[in-house]
């Protein structure tokens, strides 16, 4: 990358879409010379949010540049930071950040073999964990404070209190550029203070002023800066596509208004550095679909109202969706799921899980290996003896006694096609009462609804027997829980995602349901709802 470039067109892919730069003299010098090397730095407190693809497509732009990129995961500035990270969740929280913005860059065509990796307290705490290095004979300097910290001195993260963080926080900010070895440091310019101190105070120390890149600051859904602790205010990039939609038509977006407006700002600093390009789709009585290749004229069109707010959500919905895709698919495996509930429990459903509690965070992780799916074999089926619409049903599932489903589905399907069938059921709902007779399980069907509705029982593939274990592929080895939590409603939130595919599979998010002799079908119903 970047062997073909000359320093000026170098330095216009490393400057370009920023907001202000301070010290590029000092980066034609270096670029004359030999690749520049940059640093970028993220504390690993909330969740990184859609606003990251910013700074990620400035790292493609060094990288074209054929700059040498470090990404540093700042986890003792997490843990500094108002303690956002706790101490437990540190390493956790590393671990998600990795994963999390290695697949930004995968979706974005960026090589992550060009790039370094580092985490702060690899460098920024001794070999014992407990004392800060070099801040014992800096501070003083960098703060201007008059606070006397001899080598001596001993800091204890677990300790650090009352206006500490503070102190410290610019302070080792300001040394990672030594430390790391660096020409240079980007952020965003809200860190133009921090910059501004490392350029006034580094050489006082005898180390080598640096250059600072600062991009802009992207407004958040509510108009003001996007933030991981205000849930409304950004898009998180494991959200469904339910979820984006939702906060999406919630968002800030006064028709022709182009100040803080958040909606606008994805389509300025995310999708057009990214993309090139913006697409809006409409009836053509208000102007028809269009393609956009710059930004001023969205802009210009949204400020005339020629693009009415709802065209430019649906369009950022579509655009946005298309980025946060491969994220969803890499992090639909057991591991990463795992991994993203225990590094950030859910406060309000675990109290034990903000004290890192992994085993309380498991109970509540959203995975398809919860449900208790098996193989069934009708032996009868006969009419509820108090309602028309419902038929008992008596169901081999494998063990001494047969369960009874209460269903209606020979309302569509007749009694002599079900009689001796294989089909699939749902085990571990809590059994409930129908019109007096207890269901002990679900039978599962695709249906599509429309004029007429149309169900078709899911079929288990040939040779199955009862009571054999339906699994949703890459959840084979989850254990089911013995009964499922009404309250916690995890059959209905798994639901949403349970579909039939175009072969007629049944497929929850497009992981196929299956036995270990095959998939789990429906006769004709593509593209139908299980339930």
């Amino acid at each position: 990358m970047g062997e073909q470039l000359s320093p000026d067109e170098k330095l216009h892919l490393i400057t370009r879409n920023l907001q202000e730069v301070l010290g590029e003299e000092k980066i034609k010098q270096v670029l004359a010379e030999r690749e520049l090397k940059v640093y970028w730095g993220t504390a690993t407190t909330g969740k990184p949010h859609v606003a990251y693809f910013v700074p990620m497509s400035k790292i493609a732009d060094f990288l074209k540049a054929g700059c040498e990129v470090t990404i540093l995961f700042a986890d003792l500035h997490a843990f500094l930071d108002n303690m956002k990270a706790p101490w437990e969740l540190l390493e956790l929280r590393v671990q998600y950040y990795e994963q999390v913005i290695k697949a930004m860059l995968e979706s974005i065509g960026v090589p992550l073999d060009k790039l370094k990796f580092i985490k702060g307290t690899d460098f920024q705490l001794s070999r014992s964990g407990s004392v800060i290095l070099f801040l014992p004979w800096t501070l003083p300097w960098i703060t201007g404070n008059n606070m006397v910290i001899t080598p001596s001195t001993q800091w204890s993260a677990q300790q650090v209190s009352g206006q500490a963080p503070g102190l410290l926080y610019p302070g080792l900010q300001a040394l990672d550029e030594e430390y790391l070895k660096v020409d240079a440091q980007f952020g965003g310019v809200d860190q133009r203070k921090i910059f501004t101190l490392a350029e006034k105070y580094l050489p006082s120390l005898g180390y080598a002023k640096r250059s600072h890149l600062m991009n802009p600051m992207v407004p958040g859904l509510t108009g003001a800066k996007m933030s991981s602790s205000e849930e409304e205010s950004k898009i998180d990039l494991l959200d469904r596509k339910e979820d984006v939609k939702k906060k999406l038509k919630k968002a800030f977006c006064e028709p022709g208004n182009i100040e803080n407006n958040g909606v606008l700002s994805f389509v300025k600093h995310v999708l057009f550095p990214l993309v090139g390009e913006f697409s809006i789709k409409r009836d053509p009585k208000f102007g028809g679909d269009k393609t956009y290749t710059d930004f001023e004229e969205v802009e210009k069109e949204f400020g005339e109202e020629l693009i009415h707010p709802g065209d430019l959500k649906a369009g950022v919905e579509v655009a946005l969706n298309k980025l946060l895709d491969p994220i969803r698919k890499k992090f639909e495996s057991p591991e990463l799921r795992k991994l993203s509930n225990t590094a950030y429990p859910d406060p309000s459903k675990n109290k034990g899980a903000g004290k890192g509690n992994p085993k309380v965070a498991e109970e509540d992780e959203l995975v398809p290996s919860r449900l208790d799916i098996r193989v069934g074999k009708v032996i009868s089926v006969e009419k509820h003896p108090d309602a028309d619409s419902l038929y008992l049903e008596k169901i081999d599932v494998g063990e001494a006694e047969p369960r009874t489903v209460v269903s209606g589905l020979v309302a569509y399907v007749s009694q002599e096609a079900l009689q001796d069938r294989l089909v699939v059921l749902l085990c571990n709902l809590k059994p409930q009462k129908m019109r007096g007779v207890e269901s002990q399980a679900m039978l599962l069907c695709a249906s599509i609804e429309g004029e007429t509705r149309r169900v078709e029982p899911l079929d288990p593939p040939e040779g199955s027997s009862p009571g054999e274990r339906v699994f949703v592929e890459g959840y084979e080895t989850g254990k089911p829980d013995d009964k499922l939590n009404p309250k916690k409603k995890l059959w209905e939130k798994l639901q949403v995602d349970l579909k039939v595919s175009g072969q007629c599979v049944a497929q929850w998010q497009d992981k196929h349901l299956m036995t270990k002799l095959g998939h789990i079908t429906c006769k004709t119903l593509k593209g139908g709802n299980i339930s």
